[in-house]
């Protein structure tokens, strides 16, 4: 990709009130028209246009900039990067090896039961295969649909299982839980109220147990209280 001026009309209004290049020279390094550097000049474009030093981001240097004013016919030229961006590279259909493609159509039953909820797109990036194959075993128009026999793709080494839980996790984003992920939930909760109910009666029946012995107490007390009257009555008498 070939280099560009970053913010070319900023870097212009540096260029025309810090140097002294030509419009010509100012216009033909921004990629812009003489007759807008010129109105720029004049305050008539690019009015509160904060000006960008290319110094400053490595898109000229001084020297460059000194010898160019020095010289009118002289074409300014951007400075090399100093680090290289590599460029992204796009990313090709995944390739299955010769000895496996039998297996694709294996592995594509067995995606469409075991993961319903897969886009062909998706199955698609796994298995290496096209929408026109998904959509025959899908639909049971497959050439071979009779001998297919469902097969993980992940024992078949079409995909790995780190590929496999990106694209199903992608897929159930933002869907509702499973009937069986509900069942599995409404269990663990329920086992926690269970536990929280057996821990809250054997509380209940420590406490009913403190109060007897308490009133166990009480009882024993008046009674001692009573006997010592009795006996005192007793002496009295005799």
């Amino acid at each position: 990709m070939a280099q560009q001026l970053l913010m070319p009309k900023a870097t212009a209004v540096w260029l025309v009130d810090n140097t002294s290049l030509s419009f010509d020279q100012i216009a033909d390094f921004c990629s812009m028209h003489p007759l807008e550097i010129k109105a720029i000049a004049d305050g008539e474009s690019a009015q509160g246009i904060k000006g960008l030093d290319p110094i400053l981001n490595g898109q000229l240097t001084r020297d460059d900039i000194e010898q160019a004013e020095k010289n009118g016919k002289l074409k300014l030229k951007l400075a090399p990067p100093k680090v290289r961006v590599p460029e992204a590279k796009r990313k090709a259909p995944r390739y299955t090896p010769v000895s496996k493609r039998q297996d694709r159509p294996n592995a594509i039953l067995w995606l469409l039961r075991n993961h319903p909820e897969l886009e062909n797109a998706a199955i698609s990036r796994l298995v290496g295969t096209t929408k026109n194959t998904i959509e025959a075993i899908r639909e049971r128009t497959h050439w071979n649909s009779a001998n297919l026999v469902p097969m993980d793709p992940v024992t078949l080494g079409l995909c790995t299982q780190i590929d496999l839980d990106l694209e199903v996790e992608k897929a159930t984003r933002g869907l509702p839980p499973k009937p069986e992920e509900l069942a599995e939930e409404e269990r663990l909760l329920s086992a926690s109220q269970t536990e929280n109910w057996v821990s809250a009666g054997a509380g209940s029946r420590s406490s009913d147990r403190e109060d007897g012995e308490l009133d166990e107490a009480a009882v024993f007390a008046k009674l001692s209280s009573m006997k010592g009257k009795s006996e005192d009555e007793d002496g009295d008498d005799r």
